[in-house]
């Protein structure tokens, strides 16, 4: 909703209005999120009664399903070992989590402001790359009167990189000064290191 009423997006060009979009793009987000099969997409009709996605648009909408569904278990199970390894921490090393998240900060700012770079140098270029690697060639692209553009142009996917981005980058940076490893955080981890050193 705020995208499609932020000043300065551009409007469909083919008569779509911006409830037209907010209505037929929920839908794609829905099918993006539920378990339903490509018919969902593939059944919706536009007001003339034809059919509002190609089968192209279908058929690239189930393999983005597929991407996030993986990227979903994927991080389920990021989480799952990062708790496992958080115990283990806290239970062998004094100071490791603060230590451990420390570095994950570092190594994720690195990878943000990396990707910012590529992005900012040239963002059809880091656009049409990340495409190629999850789909496969031909499958992504689409006329400009076709429905997934006019739903979600260009410069919708500009700024939903652009929110992602800073929102990572922030979460980073607020964890790296949380954990950043200061002469009191040294002095309580050398104290508690020789406290474990001297006894029986």
């Amino acid at each position: 909703w705020a995208e499609y009423n932020r000043p300065g997006f551009p409007g469909d060009g083919y008569g779509f209005s911006t409830d037209d979009r907010m209505s037929y793009g929920s839908y794609a987000v829905d099918y993006l999120t539920n378990w339903a099969g490509p018919r969902y997409l593939g059944d919706l009709v536009n007001r003339s009664g034809g059919n509002l996605f190609k089968d192209g648009e279908v058929s690239h909408m189930a393999d983005v399903k597929v991407v996030i569904l993986s990227a979903f278990g994927a991080s389920t199970l990021l989480i799952i070992l990062s708790l496992v390894a958080i115990a283990y921490l806290r239970r062998r090393s004094t100071g490791g989590v603060r230590r451990g998240l420390f570095a994950g900060s570092v190594i994720a700012l690195a990878i943000i402001l990396g990707l910012g770079t590529l992005a900012v140098l040239g963002w059809q270029q880091f656009f049409t790359e990340f495409h190629h690697i999850f789909f496969a060639n031909g499958s992504w692209t689409f006329a400009l009167d076709d429905t997934l553009i006019r739903l979600f142009p260009g410069q919708f996917w500009m700024d939903a990189g652009i929110v992602i981005g800073v929102l990572v980058f922030l979460a980073a940076l607020v964890t790296l000064i949380l954990t950043w490893p200061t002469r009191r955080r040294r002095g309580l981890v050398n104290d508690a290191q020789d406290a474990g050193e001297v006894q029986p």
